[in-house]
């Protein structure tokens, strides 16, 4: 099978096209022939070394952390009714034409729901929906959200213009603006600019109710700047390390710092849940994932390229199977 391999940790150019024996299922597990695989910005961090404590890599391994097609085998234990299921799947893999995962791991692609939707929802579903658990948004009060034209920002937009929240999103180019502006938010801001924490301010009347943060390091520090006194900052993203909130200076604020990444991913019960919901807000036309660019497996190095780049507008996938629904 066709697959894409890190054979050492470097730059984008490391993912090489390989050709790998099928995997064969053990027990309790299935073999998913892959339709799309998900590509977050998480998958460029570790491609590049980082994260090694908290999301370890064996070298030489398969990039990417699973996406939807459908089950061709099943182990022994597995129930072999999964066989020819839509299903999308989150293990330590994605981009590859075969993926083997444990029974636990797949969930059923709701009918009617196109693979790249479910793909794309697949990680960025769960994070948005556990944040968004996290966040609580209120009906009319104001809710920043960096990065919001990326995989994660784009559905937290939607989930909290649902919850009746008035958003103001925050993101670096006039296209990725334009997208938050299609997905509800209210109100948009360049963060490129030296006086975008003003202007937020300005635009809510004194400062966000709620903060969350996609971007992380030293723009998603500054971020708590954009609260009023007494507000939530939820912080998630790692595209220039984590956030590091002065925690003396929230606290005398009032403001509460949430930092979900610090405590480990969800458990697998949380992760179901929260997964089977965000397909089946999506099948109701409740939850859109903003899907800007794909790439086919081969073009991998690509889709690399241009996250780390900035540039892409949206959510990033790797099409691997022409027989997609």
């Amino acid at each position: 099978m066709r697959a894409i391999q890190v054979a050492s940790f470097g730059a984008p150019e490391v993912l090489t096209p390989v050709d790998l024996p099928d995997p064969v299922p053990g027990p309790g597990q299935v073999v998913v022939g892959m339709a799309a695989a998900d590509v977050i910005f998480l998958d460029t961090l570790l491609r590049g070394g980082w994260g090694q404590e908290f999301f370890p890599r064996t070298l030489p391994y398969v990039p990417g952390g699973g996406g939807a097609g459908k089950v061709l085998a099943v182990g022994d234990g597995a129930d072999p009714a999964w066989v020819g299921r839509r299903v999308v799947v989150r293990t330590d893999a994605g981009y590859a034409e075969q993926i083997v995962a444990g029974e636990e791991e797949v969930t059923p692609i709701p009918e009617g729901l196109p693979d790249t939707t479910a793909a794309a929802l697949v990680h960025d579903g769960v994070t948005a929906l556990n944040l968004h658990r996290l966040g609580a948004p209120r009906r009319g009060e104001w809710v920043l959200v960096s990065a919001a034209a990326g995989g994660a920002g784009a559905l937290l937009v939607q989930l909290a213009v649902d919850a009746g929240a008035r958003v103001v999103a925050a993101a670096s180019s006039a296209a990725k603006l334009d997208l938050a502006r299609t997905l509800g938010a209210e109100a948009v801001v360049d963060y490129t600019r030296g006086d975008w924490i003003e202007q937020v301010r300005e635009t809510t009347g004194g400062g966000a109710a709620l903060v969350y943060d996609g971007a992380g390091g030293p723009l998603g520090t500054a971020t708590v700047d954009a609260l009023a006194d007494g507000g939530r900052f939820v912080t998630y993203g790692t595209a220039d390390g984590f956030a590091a909130p002065d925690r003396e200076s929230a606290a005398h604020r009032g403001i509460r710092l949430l930092m979900p990444l610090m405590d480990g991913p969800p458990d697998q019960k949380t992760v179901r849940e929260l997964l089977g919901l965000a397909l089946e807000r999506a099948a109701q036309g409740r939850l859109r994932p903003a899907i800007g660019a794909t790439y086919p497996l081969e073009q991998a190095v690509e889709a690399h390229r241009s996250l780390a780049a900035r540039t892409t507008v949206g959510k990033s996938l790797l099409l691997i199977s022409e027989n997609m629904e």
